[in-house]
């Protein structure tokens, strides 16, 4: 296949955990999720991975009218992959992290492989004052957090969105058990090749940024699964970079955005999503990697096509 050897660069553009006082570089309104994201991909990103805010006041959102004033707009204005979330916002149940994702029926959703402890409540320590008063508690709460994808929830989302509407997903690997929660859907005959692996690293209560482990985790998904998955790689902070440069050289794949990462560089905010982008895009090129085009991305990774969506 003539696109086998290139590389996917994905752009996580708000997601749920970064709050408007952390950056004002962080999109929150439509307007600026659906800029951000044309940048993004003018800039070389193959997949967008979108959340939406309220946007009164930055705070994360499952309703699908939100979503409905970007998504449109980001499809008309690019041929990016886009790919929304099924993970949602912190303390948001299963039914309201689906509501968007069932109504739009996305190419790509987001799907985290497991439950799990997910702590972001050191970054409350950092800011003296918040712009808005529900960020401090919804970081401090994460405390006592624990983001809910049982196996029964998992297969709902496989068997809803991708049985019934030909959706395909990022699999969200936060830790090496979640590898094998993907191989027993696998084995099932839910997930088929080819499938789109995110190894993640960096998040409090996941496996830790530490480059042993992310040759590990490339191992274990390659006894597990041989020649039937692709994988990409994020990095939480000041982890981005490193992390999607030694993925790269590992013949995988990158994902950047401020979602992810609010930096450019060491004590520097990044000013938008598509700054990362052609960050990234630099470096990996200058390694001499070729950066996959949206429609080469949608034939690495078997996807339904732009044409097959609900908005």
């Amino acid at each position: 296949m003539a696109t086998a050897n290139k590389l996917i660069i994905t752009c996580a553009i708000t997601g749920g955990v970064h709050t408007p006082t952390m950056s004002e570089f962080l999109p929150v309104t439509p307007d600026e999720i659906a800029a951000q994201s044309i940048a993004a991909a003018e800039a070389g990103a193959s997949i967008l991975h979108l959340h939406a805010r309220d946007p009164n006041d930055g705070r994360p959102t499952p309703d699908p009218a939100v979503f409905l004033q970007f998504l449109p707009r980001i499809k008309q204005a690019t041929d990016a992959v886009i790919n929304v979330t099924t993970g949602g916002g912190l303390n948001m149940t299963l039914d309201d992290r689906l509501a968007a994702p069932l109504r739009v029926k996305p190419e790509m959703c987001s799907l985290n492989m497991g439950s799990m402890n997910f702590a972001v409540f050191p970054l409350a320590d950092r800011y003296p004052s918040w712009k808005y008063d529900w960020e401090e508690p919804y970081l401090r709460g994460t405390a006592d957090f624990i983001f809910r994808n049982t196996f029964r929830d998992i297969e709902r989302i496989l068997r809803t969105l991708g049985e019934e509407h030909g959706t395909k997903f990022e699999h969200e690997c936060y830790d090496v058990g979640h590898l094998y929660n993907l191989a027993h859907f696998v084995d099932r005959g839910l997930v088929k090749p080819p499938f789109f692996i995110q190894m993640i690293f960096g998040i409090l209560g996941g496996i830790g940024p530490d480059a042993d482990n992310l040759l590990f985790m490339k191992r274990t998904a390659d006894r597990l699964f041989g020649s039937d998955y692709r994988w990409s790689v994020l990095a939480a902070g000041r982890h981005q970079m490193p992390f999607a440069t030694q993925a790269a050289m590992l013949g995988g794949s990158v994902r950047v955005g401020l979602e992810d990462s609010l930096n450019i560089g060491k004590g520097k905010l990044a000013t938008s999503n598509a700054e990362q982008v052609s960050k990234i895009r630099t470096i990996v090129t200058e390694l001499g990697y070729e950066i996959a085009t949206p429609s080469e991305a949608r034939e690495m990774l078997d996807l339904k096509g732009g044409d097959l969506v609900d908005f």
